[in-house]
């Protein structure tokens, strides 16, 4: 039996579909049926609710399937890759794994910087930044969320750019950044708030690859500094080594 966490304020069937989640079933693999109902909850020491309750969010995550008369299966979901190196690029780095990539503005605001951003950007603080929040999508499915902060002053209609292009690079290209390369990408993994619930359309426990970055042009000066939240279960984060600065930290 794979034992629980009781009394961590961690709910139960959360619990049990972490570990379902994270492969913890020994053996299972894409297209493998669950053990039934009852087996679960005497594997896990839980009820027969509480295995449902599990089950049922990771259906609608996509992870699992029911299929009438035979039972719960693992889908075949191949993750994305998605590569962070000198010149990432959303687009470009899934350009062979999707036929469709776009993203959408959700909103944007010019604010203070707050002190990481300024520090990121090399600007004064409490410098004015135009702040962007969107979410990326490779067909169809909601791949990132993400918020990323632009010096106002040099960029004043980033924000309009992107509207019209869903597309960070072509939107710096229409501003006179050309080409532009990451100075550094911080990982980290962490359960996904209820706004990485909504927007990436995942389920109560899911886990996102939250990145922390800083991109460059072609003078060294900072241009973007970006945080974004990758669905765990749709993509993998591939690290270009030999061109990429990268510092990680999980919890």
């Amino acid at each position: 039996m794979d034992k629980l966490q009781r009394r961590t304020g961690i709910a139960l069937w959360r619990q049990v579909a972490d570990q379902i989640r994270q492969s913890v079933l020994t053996g299972l693999a894409a297209n493998d049926r669950l053990p039934a109902e009852a087996d679960l909850a005497t594997r896990f020491g839980v009820n027969r609710h509480t295995v449902r309750a599990a089950i049922a969010a990771l259906e609608k995550e996509g992870i699992l399937r029911a299929e009438q008369g035979r039972g719960t299966f693992l889908n075949n979901r191949k993750r994305l890759r998605y590569p962070i190196g000198q010149r990432t690029r959303f687009s470009s780095g899934l350009e062979n794994q999707a036929q469709k990539r776009s993203g959408k503005l959700l909103s944007s605001e010019t604010i203070p910087a707050p002190s990481r951003v300024s520090e990121a950007l090399s600007l004064p603080p409490q410098a004015s930044v135009i702040q962007l929040s969107t979410v990326s999508a490779a067909d169809g499915d909601p791949i990132s969320a993400a918020m990323s902060w632009f010096d106002a002053a040099r960029f004043a209609t980033i924000a309009e750019a992107y509207t019209e292009t869903g597309s960070i690079t072509a939107s710096l290209a229409r501003l006179g950044v050309d080409d532009y390369t990451r100075k550094s990408t911080a990982v980290e993994a962490r359960h996904a708030s209820s706004e990485d619930l909504d927007l990436l359309a995942l389920s109560p426990g899911a886990i996102v690859l939250l990145t922390r970055s800083v991109d460059v042009d072609s003078g060294g000066h900072p241009i973007q500094y970006g945080e974004s939240r990758f669905a765990a279960d749709r993509v993998e984060l591939l690290i270009d080594t030999a061109s990429s600065a990268l510092s990680q930290e999980t919890e």
